[in-house]
């Protein structure tokens, strides 16, 4: 008898890509789609995106949940609080040679997130308005 409410893969694959890069000395990235239900720094979206490094070493405090991915991050030397659902993660890679695994996401888990989302924190910015750094984007690179 199968279960038609198991749940879902996503989180165990991010966590096992996570170890895998780490245990192999790689930086761990993930993509994520920014929709209402993402915590992240504003300014660094790019393309309604923003890729994360969640190295040991860029992070303080990393859960990598079944439903959130959860640390705090210094962006421009300011300590800001990170909070990702699951469902928005588009991929998981190692930036030194883009190897990892790409997950889709929908709108309608974008609905799912944002109401199962416990209350944001603004963290308050001095940088004002201010338009995004521009530089290279981040590419994947699709391994067969």
């Amino acid at each position: 008898m199968q279960d038609e409410t198991l749940p879902s893969t996503r989180p165990y694959l991010i966590r096992a890509l996570y170890e895998w890069c780490t245990d192999n000395g790689f930086t761990p990235y993930v993509a994520v789609k920014v929709d209402g239900s993402v915590q992240v720094p504003r300014e660094h979206v790019q393309g309604g995106e923003i890729v994360l490094n969640i190295s040991y070493d860029a992070t303080s405090s990393l859960k990598l949940g079944n439903d959130f991915i959860e640390f705090k991050a210094r962006f421009g030397g300011q300590a800001r609080d990170i909070m990702v659902p699951v469902s928005r993660v588009m991929a998981v890679y190692a930036r030194e040679n883009g190897q990892g695994m790409a997950f889709p996401v929908s709108d309608q888990e974008s609905v799912a997130a944002l109401s199962a989302a416990p209350p944001q924190v603004e963290a308050s910015s001095s940088e004002g308005d201010e338009p995004p750094p521009s530089g290279p984007r981040p590419a994947l690179k699709r391994v067969k």
